[in-house]
């Protein structure tokens, strides 16, 4: 544990090193026969396939729970997996923006970070920068990969707000669930 806090971003190493342990928990054949039989809870187990989701490991259970999922109603069914996103996205959020903003800042004054904002900034300008984030964090957190990633984005370049957060999650993952629930 020592050895740990002698790295520059602890808790960065923490969330990596969580992820990694999500990834070799959810190869195990039991918890992806567990996910993929959430079906038969009904909507409960939309809104926990909609959890999971949200994160990068666990996400390909939850498109496979998705596709295989045949709901009476599509759009109560998407609305659903699309809450239990949602309400992921925003704890992550939320314990990114009041644990991880020391680490947030400490990398913003460093040599490198300094460099790719002056090169985006000389290249684009603040405006076209900041959609270019959020389209690039959009891509990240619509897709498979992990929110965690396209979330942190949001919250340490752009500084948004949880409001503006909820809805584009909400846009984003209502999409993708209508069109997996529809195949």
């Amino acid at each position: 544990m020592k050895r740990l806090f002698k790295f520059k971003y602890p808790k960065f190493t923490l969330l990596a090193i969580a992820i990694i342990l999500s990834y070799l928990i959810f190869r195990n054949d039991y918890i992806a026969n567990f996910v993929l039989n959430l079906g038969e809870i009904g909507y409960v187990g939309l809104f926990i396939a909609g959890m999971l989701n949200a994160f990068g490991f666990t996400a390909p259970f939850a498109i496979g729970f998705l596709i295989s999922y045949n709901p009476m109603n599509l759009w109560l069914a998407a609305v659903t997996a699309t809450l239990g996103t949602v309400f992921v996205d925003l704890l992550i959020f939320n314990l990114i923006k009041s644990s991880f903003d020391d680490e947030i800042k400490k990398m913003e004054k460093t040599k490198l970070a300094k460099e790719i904002y002056n090169e985006i900034e000389k290249d684009f300008g603040d405006t076209i920068r900041r959609y270019l984030m959020y389209v690039f964090a959009g891509i990240i957190i619509a897709s498979p990969l992990p929110d965690e990633v396209g979330v942190t984005m949001l919250e340490a370049l752009t500084r948004i707000k949880q409001l503006p957060l909820a809805i584009i999650s909400f846009t984003l993952h209502l999409i993708v669930a209508l069109i997996l629930l529809s195949i």
